[in-house]
Parts: structure tokens; C-alpha cells; sequence
């Protein structure tokens, strides 16, 4: 037993020596580390790349703050957020190039593998690389920017970013919709926000017993009780044409982009009103419908129709028979006519 005990001390007091050992050999390796490494020379190497990395930072900042300081007349919002987005790329390419050279990778194997990935990547998503080149053209043409009313293929929407692959725009019952760059480039884009100021066409009918010139004059005065329209250019009024109910005319009135509800609505109400206080009628379709109160009016109305029916039958059965008695009573007539002719010619006394 008193072996036993020996035996486990000295076991211990053997691993205690080789910690010992291990934590002052992994010191001495550290120190003689840290005594190479702490030299003149990477002392001056650290501080060249902390200046080099803290004038990226401060040149990318400078550029960033100068792009945002542009008027939003001279640069909109969208070629700005575009500007940006590539800045930033291009100032996080260029540091993590630096950081790589450091270290000793050599940067010419890094481009030949960016390359054939880049190949490899063009091919596998052809339509992303396609919304992008048609990003740029969108970016370039400037047909559009944040905050415009556009229709394109179908749907229509206020325009909330402009990105390399896409524009997203909410639309008027407020859902997002997102639209491909290709479908703008490869489809008619319809910019109601594009010009200050907008025209409203707005067509209306009168009576056919209504003197034109009267009408053109009153139609013209409608303007006058409408604050939202523009008098420069001055609004508009024609005959549209000869309708079925009456005669077709148009008001033609401008107003600026943001009065589009104000103005409209006053234009409606605005015609209604000098007309009305011309005494000149609207003309619209009228129609005659009867109406049964009761059961037993619609059953008399039923009855009447059926017996209109089978008189109209009977007259047309007893028409009918009368004319095949009048042919029945000529047929009778020629037939005895023919046979008297006949009787006449044949004379028996001729054969002797």
C-alpha cells in the first residue's frame, strides 16, 4: 500500500516538471517571437500600412460627403444612391486587395480565378447581367427618377429606388411591385411625373336643339371657376363630333402634376354648373319600362298577349283559306273552259 502511495506522488511530481516545461518553452518561443518581430523595420512596415489604411478611410469619406453635397438638381437622389453603391464597392475591392498583398498573396492568381468566374457566373445568370447593362441605360437616359408616376407593362406606381437590376414602385393602393430593368428598356415607359405640367382632357355631349355657338362659348367659361388650372397655356374648346344623343365636345385645361385630383374635380364641377346656368341639357339615354303592381295584372297581361297571338292566328288561318278556295274556284273555271274548247274542235259530222 505504502508503494502504491509512493509511486502515484512521484507520478505527480513528474507531469507538475513537464507543465513547467511546456508553459516555459511556449514563453521563450513567444518572447524570441515577439524580440524578431519588434524591429525597426516592421515597426516603420506597421506604421505605413496603418497610414495607408486610415487615408483610404478618410479619401472614401471625403468623396462620399462631396457626391452627397451635390444639388439634387444637377444630381438626383437615384444617381446619387447609384454612385454611391459603386464608391463603396470599389473602396472595399481596393481594401481587401491591400490586406491580401500583405500577407504575400500574389494578386495576378486572385484576377486569372476572378475571371474565369466571372465567365462562369455571366453564363449561369444572363438575365441578372441583363437587368444590369439595362440598369445603366435607365440610369443613363434619366426617363425616370424617385418619386414619379410611370406605367410599365401593365402596372403603374410611384417609384421608390432605382437599382442596377431593378425599380421598385408602390402603387396607388399601396402595394410594392417590383420591375425587371430589361422589361423598362424592352417596353413603353409612360412618365406622368416627367413635365411640371400636365393636361386634362375632359369630353361632354348637349342637346342636339342647343346653338353650337352658345354652346362653345358657355363650354368655354367653365375655366374661369376652376383655381388649379393654368391660364399659360391657355385651355382649349372643340366639337368632337355628331354623337347618337347629341354633340360631342372637349374641354382641354393644364394644370400643374400635384393638382391632378384638385383640378379634375373642379373641371367637372365647373361644367356642370355653366351649363346649368345656361339652361343647356346633357343629353343621356332614356328608357320606358313598366312596372305590375300585383299578380293578377301580370296574369291579365299574360292573357292578353296569348289571345293577341290567336286572333292574329285565326285571321292569318282564315286568310289563308280563303285564298286557296279563290285558286281552287279558278282551276274549277279553266278546267271547264278547256274542255268546252275542246268539244268544239272535235265535230263528229267532219269525218263524213
Amino acid at each position: 500500500m505504502d508503494e502504491k502511495i509512493i509511486e502515484e506522488g512521484n507520478t505527480l511530481l513528474n507531469s507538475d516538471h513537464t507543465i513547467k516545461e511546456d508553459l516555459n518553452w511556449a514563453y521563450e518561443s513567444f518572447t524570441k517571437w515577439i524580440k524578431g518581430f519588434a524591429t525597426w523595420d516592421n515597426f516603420f512596415r506597421l506604421l505605413g500600412v496603418l497610414l495607408i489604411f486610415f487615408a483610404l478611410m478618410a479619401i472614401y469619406k471625403v468623396i462620399v460627403r462631396s457626391i452627397r453635397k451635390i444639388p439634387e438638381k444637377k444630381l438626383p437622389a437615384h444617381r446619387s444612391v447609384i454612385i454611391l453603391k459603386f464608391v463603396k464597392y470599389i473602396y472595399y475591392a481596393i481594401l481587401i486587395m491591400f490586406v491580401l498583398s500583405l500577407f504575400g498573396i500574389k494578386l495576378s492568381a486572385i484576377w486569372g480565378a476572378a475571371g474565369v468566374a466571372g465567365i462562369a457566373v455571366a453564363f449561369a445568370a444572363q438575365t441578372s447581367v441583363s437587368n444590369i447593362i439595362s440598369g445603366v441605360f435607365v440610369i443613363a437616359e434619366k426617363t425616370l427618377k424617385i418619386g414619379d408616376l410611370i406605367n410599365v407593362a401593365g402596372e403603374t406606381g410611384i417609384v421608390d429606388t432605382i437599382g442596377l437590376l431593378s425599380v421598385k414602385v408602390h402603387t396607388l393602393d399601396n402595394q410594392m411591385i417590383r420591375i425587371p430593368n430589361s422589361t423598362i428598356i424592352n417596353s413603353t415607359l409612360r412618365n406622368t411625373s416627367f413635365f411640371d405640367k400636365r393636361r386634362l382632357d375632359v369630353k361632354v355631349s348637349v342637346s342636339y336643339d342647343t346653338d353650337m355657338e352658345t354652346a362653345l362659348n358657355v363650354l368655354a367659361k367653365a375655366p374661369k371657376y376652376c383655381k388649379d388650372t393654368l391660364k399659360d397655356p391657355e385651355p382649349l374648346v372643340w366639337f368632337d363630333g355628331f354623337g347618337e344623343s347629341g354633340i360631342n365636345m372637349t374641354l382641354a385645361v393644364w394644370f400643374k402634376k400635384e393638382n391632378f385630383l384638385a383640378a379634375k374635380n373642379e373641371t367637372f364641377i365647373a361644367i356642370k354648373r355653366v351649363y346649368d346656368e345656361a339652361g343647356i341639357e346633357i343629353p343621356y339615354n332614356k328608357l320606358d319600362v313598366k312596372i305590375y303592381d300585383s299578380e293578377p295584372q301580370i296574369i291579365a297581361g299574360r292573357a292578353s298577349a296569348s289571345k293577341a297571338k290567336a286572333s292574329a292566328k285565326t285571321k292569318a288561318e282564315t286568310k289563308t283559306k280563303k285564298i286557296d278556295k279563290r285558286i281552287r274556284g279558278k282551276s274549277k273555271a279553266t278546267k271547264n273552259m278547256i274542255e268546252s274548247e275542246s268539244a268544239k274542235e272535235y265535230d263528229p259530222d267532219d269525218e263524213h
